[in-house]
């Protein structure tokens, strides 16, 4: 009788916590959404982490990186969501690949043109194409550690010709034209196609240099001045007028809120721009969640357009 009533009595005060856990829990996120909901609005805060590739975004076993494909998924969303009232953009990348960085920038300029401010913050590392991005924000906080700049562009390329001889190695190739297996590494680069290849290095170059001018409001002369492919300071290159600002995520965030009117507590928003890692461990605690009682909580997030609201 008496462990019967023991056990009761461990049940009801099971049963207590986690009723007062779920009630937490949903009051959390009822004080979340009813914030967006408000009319208030949010930051849409969107994160460049590694290095920035084309194409879509694998799913959690594939390799890392930033897929420019989902990025430009969060930026549209941002930009086509009412509530999101500014947009600030984390970024910490060594750089990737130059087309996939300008279609990632021409997002970006339509939501310029929308109205809606840019703030960019740098981690760790910003550089090269992750400062072609940088450079296209309206205001930039770096870190006086923030290694950045890496302003120019390479071809990599390799012979193992004599390698491959030791090895007892032919290549043979039936091509269409002299230059179809350019950058073979079967074969020693012949003077023409290093002067095409310096070529098309010379014209993504200039339009990386072209952009960053436009972004930072400088003359083209100027920033050729430092756009020789070196690595500088976060501090270093604020003294050349390629950063703001020292500070970290939470002083962007704070000057976003500041450029839209919002004082106090900035609520953010983020995007799921589908396939990623992020994108699968999203969706998995949203079902946590709903089995854990919020899934009221969660419908109104869902019927506000979000995905992740929270307060700073």
């Amino acid at each position: 009788m008496m462990i019967h009533s023991k056990r009761t009595w461990i049940l009801i005060v099971a049963g207590i916590l986690l009723l007062t856990a779920i009630l937490v829990g949903t009051a959390e996120l009822w004080g979340r959404n009813l914030t967006a909901l408000s009319g208030k609005g949010y930051i849409a805060v969107i994160r460049i982490d590694g290095e920035i590739y084309g194409g879509p975004a694998g799913d959690f076993l594939s390799q890392g990186g930033a897929s420019s494909e989902e990025i430009m998924a969060e930026l549209e969303a941002a930009r086509k969501d009412d509530n999101a009232k500014a947009v600030l953009i984390r970024i910490n990348t060594p750089g990737g690949s130059t087309g996939a960085t300008q279609e990632i920038v021409e997002e970006m300029d339509k939501i310029k043109n929308a109205g809606k401010p840019i703030v960019i913050s740098m981690g760790d590392t910003c550089a090269s194409a992750g400062y072609w991005i940088a450079s296209k924000g309206d205001y930039i906080f770096a870190s006086p550690a923030t290694l950045t700049g890496s302003i120019g562009v390479y071809i990599d390329y390799t012979n193992v010709e004599r390698l491959a001889g030791k090895l007892g190695v032919t290549d043979e190739k039936i091509k269409s034209g002299a230059y179809k297996d350019m950058l073979s590494m079967y074969r020693p680069m012949v003077p023409e196609e290093r002067a095409m290849l310096q070529g098309m290095v010379n014209d993504i170059y200039n339009q990386f240099v072209q952009s960053v001018a436009e972004g930072r409001h400088m003359d083209v002369a100027k920033v050729k001045t430092f756009a020789d492919g070196r690595i500088m300071t976060g501090r270093e290159a604020q003294n050349l007028g390629l950063v703001d600002a020292m500070g970290n995520y939470y002083d962007a965030l704070d000057y976003a809120g500041g450029l839209v009117n919002m004082d106090g507590d900035v609520p953010v928003h983020t995007y799921d721009g589908g396939g990623s890692l992020r994108g699968f461990l999203n969706a998995d605690i949203q079902h946590l969640g709903t089995w854990m009682g919020k899934g009221f909580a969660d419908a109104v997030r869902s019927s506000a357009g979000t995905s992740s609201v929270s307060v700073r």
